[in-house]
């Protein structure tokens, strides 16, 4: 016991205040995360929408998330990662209350719509200021402690979502705004007036200044554009945790609400628990493209074992397999893109990956829902397999060579 808390020790140690701050922030955040999680399942149970009909407001939740981030990123480099975190809280939160109201098919689209932009900005600006706030030798591990709140509150909001959706799923939306706007005060109290670790001044010595070898706009980059294209790939396959497989878990399965906010709720401990000590021991022993590849076939496998076994166990497994996938490959991608961006156009870059993942909120959605209609849900796991053995091939050779641009 003495030797796992000295380890779990070491992989906190040297963190900056301020990344421990930021890491609490994204908690009480996170920890309200209870409306994606059973959007679906509220969508076709409370509201009585159809299938398709849940996919297409999926899919617009996705353009949102696409639009917003996109938004976050470019304010950022204009009027900071202070103001667009603070911003997207507190107007965010404020939004889920309006979402109360929302019954009808076309309202309810327009407002997630825009409560997906608002609470997306918050994403390529959080990143920004991860790296700001941290110490140069110590931004994946920064990353990894910002991610391992996330999951730590992903953990508790779903898990306590299930309880709340088996009495009203109004009280999700509650929830949601009230711990958004909870995040925004203690975020403004403590950061207000809190500076990030400055970049070396221009006037400094040749070799101690951090040269960027890539394009200012990460637009024009178009090595890193295919990254995020293979990021998408991997997101698109990845988001069906959270848009159809709670529907996989209910309608297979048959499932109660407190049975799949479990689920969901294990996939956050598991990542909390496990990927500070995993980037810790082996982060720094092996290659970013190794650790990326190896999450991406973990992925591939979590979708395969749904389809070759039955029984609770298997959705265990996989869910597992999943979470393994996630603390192996995020948090790496997050660093490389950090490696390959400037001081100058961080926001622009953390923008430009965050909009992968916000282009498969959109395509995600909208290819599963279609596939289980026409075809199932074994269908949907096979394809979903493919396409992370596809990713896997990209991924094996575009990051190689983002490396080699950036040493």
């Amino acid at each position: 016991m003495h030797q796992i808390l000295s380890l779990y020790r070491n992989a906190f140690g040297g963190l900056s205040r301020e990344a421990w701050l930021l890491a609490g922030v994204m908690f009480i955040n996170r920890s309200g995360a209870m409306v994606v999680p059973f959007l679906s399942v509220y969508l076709t149970e409370a509201l009585d929408f159809t299938l398709q009909q849940v996919g297409l407001l999926l899919s617009i939740f996705g353009v949102g998330s696409m639009c917003g981030t996109f938004l976050g990123g470019w304010l950022t480099d204009r009027i900071g990662h202070f103001k667009v975190q603070l911003l997207s809280l507190v107007l965010g939160g404020s939004w889920f209350f309006v979402m109360l109201t929302l019954k009808q098919f076309e309202l309810f689209a327009g407002g997630i719509f825009l409560l997906s932009l608002l609470t997306e900005c918050l994403r390529p600006a959080n990143a920004s200021s991860v790296s700001s706030y941290a110490r140069p030798e110590n931004v994946t591990r920064a990353f990894s402690l910002n991610r391992m709140a996330i999951n730590l509150g992903f953990s508790i909001g779903p898990a306590l979502g299930g309880v709340l959706a088996s009495v009203s799923y109004q009280w999700l939306f509650m929830a949601d705004g009230i711990t958004c706007l909870s995040a925004g005060a203690l975020f403004f109290f403590y950061f207000r007036h809190r500076q990030g670790h400055t970049p070396p001044k221009a006037d400094q010595p040749q070799d101690t200044q951090v040269v960027s070898p890539v394009p200012r706009s990460p637009y024009r980059d178009g090595l890193f554009l295919l990254f995020t294209v293979l990021c998408c790939f991997f997101a698109v396959a990845f988001f069906q945790f959270f848009s159809t497989m709670p529907l996989y878990f209910r309608r297979v399965y048959q499932l109660s609400e407190l049975e799949i906010g479990g689920l969901l709720a294990f996939n956050g401990m598991v990542v909390f628990l496990l990927e500070m000590i995993i980037v810790y021991l082996i982060g720094e022993k092996h290659a970013l493209w190794k650790m990326i590849v190896l999450g991406l076939l973990l992925l591939a496998l979590s979708f395969v074992v749904l389809n070759l076994f039955q029984g609770f166990w298997v959705l265990v497994l996989s869910v597992l397999l999943m979470s393994l996938s996630e603390i192996l490959a995020m948090p790496f991608m997050s660093t490389l893109t950090v490696q390959r961006s400037g001081p100058h156009n961080r926001g622009a870059y953390m923008g430009l990956y965050s909009l992968s993942y916000s282009a498969a909120h959109i395509l995600g959605p909208y290819i599963g829902t279609s596939t289980i209609a026409a075809y199932g849900f074994n269908t949907l796991w096979w394809g979903a397999s493919v396409l992370c053995l596809m990713a896997t091939v990209g991924f094996y050779g575009v990051v190689q060579r983002l490396q080699q641009s950036v040493d």
